[in-house]
């Protein structure tokens, strides 16, 4: 065993191993195909990995998880693997012409590690204000890229194990957002907790065979619009209630006239935009500039014809509202955030040509680079609280990317129907400000 060291604290490997798709997937066996990647796609071969760990309360014994549960995750991730070929794969980047795409043969496989950490998973799992750096020794590495002849190869999922013992576990993942989006990533993992549960690999493949996973590229119509933008370009966790969600829109509904089809998304969206405006805000604060906020938006069922929910791949648009620095600051910049992110969502995904003209995001953003943007990670759609690995309910969700940028996670809430939880990562002083305005409404709002 080997004794790696994460910043602050010490955890022990306890194993490193490659898993290869279960033997029984006809698809791999002999076989070498590619996967072309979209304009939906490509925009993210630039951007950082994804990070993101699931915490399990599981207080049993060491020797109880080497014996039965180590080994029954390693054959659940298999079989899991078996319909989710491309997480096993590598994308390759052709260096002079040619499409990118993801690689995929027989013999592939994704590294798992196995750790032993003596942290206290309850601190680490818990909505309280934590030290960011407790968290890197449960975040897998990806391997670097590498040169092979005339392309660039590289990984794109690693996954790690990190046992707390008579604790719990966590599930870590890192992987390269190009190969897939929040949506595809959260059914791998309540696919791989399918597995985990059933035991039976039979059991499993009927019950995978209700939700087929689609792969085919040629659902994803060209446009050559579109292939040219593609190709030029401390945490806190807070968990509303669906009450505090209600009386956010209720506010709204009192203040703004003939105010109509305000989602839980938005006001929720824009209470946390003001939250970081007023905990980020300074005497140097330029109150004409513009403050941005983004997020992701599935657009499977909004392109004709539309994909289905199980397309695996990335099939994202970014929406991106904005507002006067001043006017987000001053009495009323709350109703100023929600009406902006509700006209820009409706300039995006309520237009014929929303959709399409909104893939111009990655010029946008670059246009920006410097400026001031808060983007959202994850969504409230994709409820990561439903993965069962035979456990109960995951402890708690956290995405640790947050750490390197100025975004806020949002996913739907663990333990309050139509709630939310919220996370973010910024230094001390800005994250004691952010606590106290997003837990009394009035400073918000005012």
């Amino acid at each position: 065993m080997t004794e790696i060291s994460h910043r602050i604290r010490m955890a022990i490997e306890l194993e490193n191993c490659r898993i290869h798709p279960s033997s029984s997937s006809s698809s791999s066996s002999n076989h070498e195909f590619y996967i072309p990647l979209t304009h939906f796609d490509i925009p993210f071969l630039q951007s950082d990995p994804t990070q993101r760990f699931i915490f399990f309360d599981f207080p049993y014994s060491n020797l109880h998880f080497h014996e039965n549960i180590l080994p029954s995750l390693k054959i659940s991730l298999s079989l899991t693997l078996t319909h989710f070929l491309p997480l096993a794969g590598h994308v390759v980047l052709p260096l002079n012409s040619g499409t990118p795409s993801i690689r995929c043969v027989s013999g592939d496989s994704i590294s798992l590690i196995t750790l032993q950490s003596d942290q206290n998973l309850h601190y680490l799992a818990s909505h309280d204000q934590r030290i960011s750096d407790h968290f890197y020794e449960c975040v897998p590495k990806l391997p670097f890229a590498t040169r092979c002849a005339d392309s660039v190869v590289f990984p794109v999922v690693a996954l790690q194990i990190t046992l707390f013992a008579d604790q719990g576990i966590c599930i870590g993942i890192t992987n390269h957002h190009v190969v897939a989006d929040g949506s595809s990533i959260v059914n791998f993992v309540k696919l791989r907790g399918c597995a985990n549960r059933f035991g039976d690999g039979e059991s499993f493949h009927q019950t995978v065979g209700r939700h087929f996973l689609v792969i085919n590229r040629n659902l994803v119509e060209d446009h050559e619009k579109l292939d040219s933008i593609a190709w030029k370009f401390s945490p806190f966790g807070s968990s509303p209630h669906k009450n505090q969600v209600q009386n956010l829109k209720n506010h709204v509904y009192a203040n703004t006239p003939n105010s109509r089809n305000v989602s839980s998304f938005m006001v929720i969206s824009a209470y946390a935009w003001i939250c970081a405006l007023r905990a980020a805000a300074s005497s140097d604060d330029n109150e004409e500039e513009i403050f941005y906020f983004s997020f992701a938006a599935d657009c499977r069922g909004r392109l004709n014809p539309p994909l289905p929910e199980s397309y695996f791949g990335n099939c994202l648009v970014f929406v991106r509202a904005g507002a006067r620095r001043g006017s987000l600051k001053k009495k009323g910049g709350f109703l100023i955030a929600v009406e902006s992110i509700r006209e820009a969502t409706r300039r995006i995904l309520q237009s014929d040509r929303g959709v399409v003209e909104s893939a111009d995001w990655p010029l946008d953003f670059r246009k920006n680079s410097g400026q001031c943007v808060v983007s959202v990670a994850g969504s409230p759609r994709f409820d990561v609280y439903e993965a069962d690995f035979g456990w109960g309910k995951p402890r708690k969700q956290e995405f640790v990317h947050l750490d390197r940028q100025r975004s806020i996670s949002l996913c739907k809430s663990r333990d309050f129907e139509g709630g939310f939880e919220l996370g973010l990562s910024r230094n001390k002083a800005e994250m004691d400000i952010f606590e106290q305005v997003f837990g009394d409404p009035n400073l918000a709002l005012d």
